[in-house]
């Protein structure tokens, strides 16, 4: 009876039910328990969905959405409860506008990078996008996840450079927030000429804020506006190595200062010939010829005078680089500069950088200051050495945010996933690593799986706070049943 009514909403060849397809949805990168769903549901607009959700409130039925392509990594998209419906949302692919006057564009979540860069770029803008995200990736499940972006000087909140978005709640209500949400219908305010640009509202309300980091549990976003940057006229990139990450914090702390600093960002060897690597042999050469750890970054120069805006820039850098011991060029031995910044513009070539290694890849990322992630780099080694798992093959990321105020730190632990001892191995690693790194102060803002069980575990009073704002936004309990504190 379910299948038929479905089949009534979004037609027959939107409803799958084959072993297949629900077996791929059922599973993923992650150690997240294996739960095959009831079927799939391909959404087409805005309208079959607000359908659907208000059908699962009168059924009860658990709602997971899923906007980006495979693979997948985290475990948010895998059903914790049976009887699920997996609303896929890749179809809902429309680029509504680009705005560059108002440098902001307005996209449906089915948009994946490879989709909007073009777009963006014949409208001389460019994305704050985070690090090489797969090409399969939804933009805006991207920014719904807070996934950090490489130019921490053009992200002045955690929300950048997500603006407004309309949302399904799980009660079946359609809400738009920001400026899109009035005065005025979304097509008057286009034909006044306005932009949606403004995250806050309606009215004091952020609720845009709710929904990030949220893993759908409370409602399903149909579009939402970006903030976009201007293409750079010219551009130089950097990249310094050094054997210990204490020598490069200064220096980048004071480039952050400056605003000197496009794109700036830290990989160890491991990470960064992963990314660089075009095969397993490519991949071991330039892990052992790369410093520990390097430093890439980029100066820029935009439409006025672009080449005294990079020049005073570059005599800032200098200043401080000759202050804190530090030696930026163009190359180093293994990787160019200009290589890393034409790489770091686009998403990651197929098959993902993540998985060239060795075909599988668990993360553990979270916040914390730039200065404190030597520690954590010690605590995963001294874990990583007890479980028997190769320091040498520990990739880290270090991206500062929102001004430097913030510092994004993320492991990449890469695997055999058809080995069944080294995945018994590294789930042990990764919840030892996780305990270990809570206890030393890291902060999970966006914990999956295992890691949301002990992030939420330990803080009694935001659980409850949270569970209070879900019964409001789903009192059914219907949006990806069982994630988080949920």
């Amino acid at each position: 009876m379910a299948v038929k009514e479905l089949i009534e909403m979004v037609g027959r060849k939107n409803v799958l039910e084959d072993g297949t397809t629900l077996e791929a949805y059922c599973r993923d990168m992650s150690f997240t328990t294996k739960i095959r769903p009831k079927c799939i549901v391909k959404i087409g607009n805005a309208g079959e969905l607000e359908k659907l959700v208000k059908w699962a409130n009168a059924t009860g039925t658990p709602l997971v959405p899923v906007s980006s392509g495979a693979p997948h990594f985290r475990g948010d998209t895998i059903p914790s409860v049976g009887g699920a419906i997996i609303v896929d949302m890749s179809g809902m692919n429309k680029i509504v506008s680009v705005d560059g006057r108002n440098r902001v564009a307005m996209i449906e979540p089915g948009v994946n990078f490879s989709q909007l860069i073009p777009e963006l770029t014949k409208a001389g803008l460019r994305l704050n996008m985070p690090l090489l995200p797969r090409s399969s990736k939804s933009v805006i499940g991207s920014m719904l996840e807070r996934e950090p972006v490489i130019m921490p000087g053009y992200q002045w909140d955690a929300q950048d450079p997500l603006n407004c978005v309309e949302v399904i709640f799980g009660t079946g209500e359609v809400f738009k927030t920001g400026s899109a949400a009035g005065p005025a219908s979304l097509e008057k305010q286009k034909e006044t000429k306005q932009a949606q640009v403004s995250a806050q509202g309606p009215g004091q309300t952020d609720f845009a804020r709710v929904l990030q980091g949220a893993q759908g549990t409370m409602g399903i976003v149909t579009w939402a506006t970006l903030r976009c940057e201007l293409l750079p006229a010219i551009q130089k990139p950097f990249v310094s190595g050094s054997a210990k990450l204490e020598k490069l914090s200064d220096f980048i702390y004071r480039l952050l200062w400056l605003k000197a600093a496009d794109e700036n960002l830290v990989l160890n060897n491991v990470s960064l010939a992963a990314i660089l690597a075009k095969s397993p042999e490519e991949y071991i050469n330039l892990k052992n010829i790369l410093p520990s750890w390097v430093h890439f970054f980029c100066l820029a120069g935009y439409e006025y005078f672009p080449e005294d805006r990079l020049g005073y820039h570059e005599e800032e850098m200098i200043e401080a680089a000759q202050q804190y011991g530090i030696k930026p060029s163009s190359g180093l031995k293994g990787v160019s500069a200009f290589e890393l910044l034409k790489t770091s513009a686009k998403p990651s070539d197929d098959p993902y950088w993540k998985l060239r290694n060795k075909g599988g890849c668990q993360d553990i990322m979270f916040i914390s200051t730039l200065e404190r992630i030597p520690k954590f780099v010690e605590i995963i080694y001294e874990i990583a050495e007890q479980y028997g798992y190769p320091t040498s093959e520990i990739g880290v990321y270090v991206q500062p945010m929102i001004q430097g105020t913030s510092c994004h730190c993320e492991f990449n632990l890469f695997y055999d996933p058809e080995n069944e001892k080294e995945l018994a191995q590294l789930a042990a690693l990764y919840a030892s690593a996780g305990e270990a790194l809570i206890d030393a102060g890291a902060f999970f803002s966006r914990p999956y799986g295992a890691l949301a069980e002990m992030a939420f575990g330990r803080d009694a009073e935001t659980t409850a706070a949270l569970r209070k704002v879900k019964k409001i936004m789903d009192p059914k309990d219907i949006m990806n049943t069982g994630k988080l504190c949920f």
